[in-house]
């Protein structure tokens, strides 16, 4: 339980902060930390991020750093792409599917790593939103990071806030707020996908779910004050000995 409540309170903090993110501890935290088998963590995962990204995100729709369109744009694709994920996690086995796990964290890891001041231009045309150009754009990375969320239990923040910048043209501010509003979308799709074989422990789910909810909400109120650039590059390095921890489980402790 103790370890529940930590877990739930790191992840819900790093979704506030980061917009995304937290998810990649989830399922390991879930796996290794609590001993839960991976067919129930997966579910688990997405759960708990969906629920902490929609105390993160109160904030930030009152604030109007929301980009509606953009966040309906990847939850229409990302909800039939999340049931696809789900379908080929239940075929694969689960050292394949933590072994696949690992690589997308490293993967993660680099993405936070990669410092670049530009911003995209898809979306806009002048003053005025191109919404043709930005949905052929939105569209594939909706069914890109959907169908992660499905297969990995992942919400895919860390994939959303650089699609959102670097293709859209978003400000991070934005970008982190319309973030969260879609990994609430694709984390729900994925819980509705799993929903048949979801039976989790709900004590240690409510524990969970509600450290995460309490660091969210703390990120949301203090985010202001805190670096996030030096919490993004120690994050990718804490991702990174995770997936090599993972990895070894994998390939040489089976």
């Amino acid at each position: 339980m103790i370890a529940a409540l930590a877990i739930g309170a790191v992840i819900g903090v790093l979704l506030g902060l980061l917009g995304g993110g937290g998810s990649l501890l989830a399922v390991p935290a879930l796996v290794y930390g609590l001993r839960i088998p991976l067919a129930q963590a997966v579910p688990m995962s997405l759960l708990v991020v969906g629920v902490a990204a929609l105390a993160g995100s109160v904030g930030r729709i009152r604030d109007g750093r929301v980009n509606w369109r953009v966040a309906a744009m990847f939850a229409l694709t990302g909800l039939p792409a999340a049931f696809a994920g789900s379908a080929v996690n239940r075929l694969l086995p689960a050292a394949l599917t933590l072994g696949g796990f690992a690589v997308l964290m490293v993967v993660a890891g680099v993405r936070m790593l990669i410092r670049s001041q530009r911003t995209g231009t898809a979306c806009r045309t002048g003053a005025t939103v191109d919404w043709r150009r930005c949905a052929s754009r939105a569209v594939p990375a909706g069914l890109a990071v959907g169908f992660l969320t499905g297969l990995f239990g992942v919400g895919g923040g860390f994939l959303i806030i650089p699609a959102l910048v670097l293709l859209l043209g978003l400000d991070m501010a934005t970008a982190i707020g319309t973030s969260l509003v879609i990994v609430v979308a694709n984390s729900g799709s994925g819980v509705l996908a799993y929903l048949g074989a979801l039976a989790p422990d709900w004590r240690i789910t409510a524990a969970f779910a509600g450290a995460a909810i309490a660091g969210a909400l703390l990120a949301g109120r203090f985010g202001a004050t805190v670096d996030t650039e030096r919490l993004r590059t120690g994050f990718a390095y804490l991702i990174f000995a995770v997936a090599a921890f993972v990895l070894t489980e994998v390939l040489f402790l089976p």
